[in-house]
């Protein structure tokens, strides 16, 4: 009786260390795995794809895209639905999602420097040079009187809502609410025909490189001065998943970087392709990233 209680308690441990060994086999599996946020603006597209393409290829995660309006993607790492977010303009874009969320993010700083955002023209329209000339009704009627915009709820969209009121074009100015690929046809149809056309736009973005445009000065302020595109986390992820929190505190590039991915997409490749071929040719930039 005694022996088989022995060889009883002796298999219950063994029982006992294999579950345990699947059991921390599945928790490590689930630490490999990791949810990044973005927005689907294609500056932010360039940002999170490299990411997912260092994340997998240099520390084995397995990365999920999730994208969403800002709204959304601002909650999701505040609740810990998603782990980070390479997409949070500060400090106007997204100010009011910083007042709301903040204190459940953990932000890491700046990835990106020199970003800004207002309402641009393509240069050929040379009396245009201000947010204030869209007051004169000669220039008004060469594009219906309409701002071709991108998603709502945008932060650089309510900065444009703001901007009709400040300079007096609420009355006869309509912003068109679209989404950024949209307005990015839109502009690019136009520049084609050299047509006249007034869009919400930022930088960095691909349509500088293509297309010759510029900012319409904003003597008012509207649209801020520059800003700097952060990384935010949600809480507990350096404890929980420390490789993928150093990479993160340690991701910054230069305008010209995410450009060469940009161009790249509108060239024809896929948001994968470009960042893979991005993080090949810089190897030197991303060893930077993964240093401890």
């Amino acid at each position: 009786m005694k022996k088989n209680l022995k060889w009883i308690v002796t298999a219950t441990m063994i029982l006992a260390l294999l579950v345990g060994c699947s059991n921390n086999g599945a928790q490590t599996g689930d630490n490999k795995k990791i949810k990044l946020a973005y927005v689907a603006w294609d500056s932010e597209i360039a940002s999170t794809y490299v990411m997912k393409e260092v994340l997998e290829q240099k520390l084995g995660y397995k990365v999920e895209m999730l994208q969403l309006d800002a709204g959304p993607m601002f909650a999701a790492v505040s609740e810990g639905s998603a782990d980070a977010t390479l997409s949070a303009w500060q400090p106007i874009t997204h100010a009011d999602y910083m007042e709301r969320y903040g204190d459940k993010l953990v932000d890491l700083g700046s990835n990106l420097e020199g970003a800004t955002l207002g309402l641009a023209v393509p240069t050929y329209m040379e009396n245009v040079t201000s947010i204030e000339d869209l007051t004169n009704n000669e220039i008004g009627e060469l594009v219906d009187h309409q701002i071709i915009g991108i998603e709502p709820g945008a932060g650089l969209m309510m900065a444009s809502e703001k901007a009709l009121d400040e300079y007096g074009l609420r009355k006869d100015w309509t912003l068109l609410a679209s989404s950024s690929a949209a307005m990015a046809k839109e502009l690019q149809n136009a520049y084609a025909a050299e047509k006249p056309i007034v869009v919400t736009s930022w930088t960095p973005h691909w349509m500088f490189a293509k297309m010759d445009l510029k900012f319409l000065e904003d003597p008012k302020g509207v649209f801020g001065a520059q800003e700097d595109i952060h990384t935010l986390t949600r809480q507990n992820l350096e404890t929980d998943k420390p490789e993928a929190y150093q990479l993160l505190n340690n991701f910054h590039w230069t305008p010209e970087e995410m450009a060469e991915v940009m161009v790249a997409v509108i060239d024809g490749a896929t948001p994968e392709e470009a960042a893979k071929q991005w993080v090949e040719a810089n190897e030197a930039r991303v060893n930077e990233w993964l240093a401890k």
